[in-house]
């Protein structure tokens, strides 16, 4: 996944960037370090409550397509059929640190440009 430019700012919990760049630096996940690198980092109880975060629930579209749901997960805890996504997936890695209203546009794996915009999110 490459981010296009002008990237909207994402935020990240302190308490969430520690277990992140571990599971990043131990599955080799690049797109999810160069996310992190990015982010500003805050203390838990600063971040907004319509930030993605792990364990947060979002409806967001992808480019026309129908809103979808899922909640952010770490990859032991995802299942497709239950809409929790590994946030070392492409849409997760995209997803994290974005708030209501954001959008992202990014290059995946297989060439093609995607954007999703962020409609809401709720906290578990």
């Amino acid at each position: 996944m490459t981010i296009l430019n002008h990237a909207p700012e994402i935020t990240v919990s302190a308490a969430d960037l520690t277990k992140l760049l571990d599971l990043a630096r131990s599955d080799a996940a690049e797109d999810l370090l160069a996310e992190i690198e990015r982010a500003r980092i805050v203390a838990d109880a600063e971040l907004a409550a319509n930030v993605i975060r792990m364990g947060s629930t979002a409806t967001f579209s992808l480019g026309n397509g129908p809103a979808r749901t899922v909640t952010l997960v770490y990859p032991g805890e995802a299942d497709i059929a239950k809409a929790r996504i590994s946030v070392l997936t492409p849409v997760g890695t995209a997803l994290l640190g974005l708030s209501t209203g954001q959008t992202i546009a990014w290059i995946a794996r297989d060439g093609r440009e995607h954007e999703l915009t962020v409609l809401a999110v709720t906290q578990a």
